[in-house]
């Protein structure tokens, strides 16, 4: 088995979609014009993808009120300062500090506008 995608009911799929693709540079593999709007998007190597989409028979969750450790959508970063810059002008909100770990690991958390809380991850040596 493999994963395929991972989902999130949000708000708003059609700009959120329209901010990755701008913003972090995923790319659009799959879109339904037709309720719920969904967008799968993968990332740079196309081998990983998430599901946006609005449902209205399941509640958005409250991602603002989530602490960044119970859910976030970890993004790997070749320079997490200059990353958080982009991002915080293109509507992003820095949630907490920049870490540093014993491993030399470089992390910070950021919030999309619609709250989902985006990890920025600097390896020393990448996992992956």
């Amino acid at each position: 088995m493999r994963i395929e995608h991972v989902a999130f009911n949000v708000p708003d799929p059609l700009a959120m979609a329209r901010w990755y693709v701008d913003h972090l540079g995923f790319t659009v593999k799959r879109r339904i014009v037709d309720p719920p709007y969904a967008h799968f998007l993968a990332d740079e190597t196309g081998a990983v993808m998430f599901e946006i989409y609005h449902r209205t028979d399941a509640p958005v969750p409250d991602y603002q009120a989530q602490h960044p450790a119970a859910l976030h959508l970890a993004l790997v970063s070749t320079d997490v300062e200059a990353d958080i810059t982009r991002l915080t002008a293109a509507g992003a909100q820095l949630d907490g500090g920049i870490d540093h770990t014993p491993a030399g690991d470089v992390m910070a958390f950021v919030r999309d506008p619609w709250n989902v809380c985006l990890q920025l991850v600097q390896r020393a040596d990448p996992m992956i």
